[in-house]
């Protein structure tokens, strides 16, 4: 089967795919930002530049397209069929990168959230997601030696960007 573009069209089309600021990752940074929190992005440091980088709870997320990194979805299943040999392959070295950088990632204490394309559709389910991934309770060792929970943390923060007053609570 021959391509329904001229090659200079195919390359036009193609050279404007980017890997950064992509739709679905504005979409996960709106939501983000809207819940308060403030994050890095494309950290140079961490394997792979990470999209989304959460320093102080030591979480990032990773915003993936379907397609390129071959998610289980419909969007993902899509193989081409033109020139399928390169883009089969093209397609399995990101799965491998991605899977190399995760475990390196993880290694080095970060907990790691993959956002999918087709996640960005349903944003209410997902901001339930995103908010869940980011006030989960890890524990960290503050300033004063004591252990507390990064949830404890981060809700502290969140109320005090929403403008809530802080409810504090009394031992009996």
């Amino acid at each position: 089967m021959t391509d329904v573009l001229t090659p200079e069209q195919r390359h036009r089309n193609m050279s404007r795919i980017r890997g950064r600021n992509t739709k679905p990752e504005l979409v996960v940074r709106s939501i983000v930002h809207r819940m308060g929190f403030r994050y890095r992005l494309h950290h140079p440091l961490l394997p792979g530049k990470p999209d989304m980088v959460f320093p102080r709870l030591s979480k990032i997320i990773l915003v993936h397209g379907c397609f390129w990194h071959m998610h289980r979805c419909g969007y993902g299943r899509v193989a081409p069929k033109t020139n399928a040999t390169f883009w089969k392959a093209k397609r399995e070295s990101n799965v491998k990168r991605d899977r190399r950088n995760v475990c390196q990632l993880r290694k080095n204490g970060w907990n790691i959230l993959v956002v999918w394309e087709c996640m960005t559709k349903d944003t209410i389910a997902l901001e339930g997601r995103i908010r869940q991934f980011l006030l989960a309770g890890t524990s960290v060792e503050t300033a004063s030696g004591r252990f507390r929970s990064c949830r404890q943390d981060a809700t502290k923060l969140v109320r005090r960007r929403q403008g809530r007053p802080m409810q504090h609570t009394v031992a009996v």
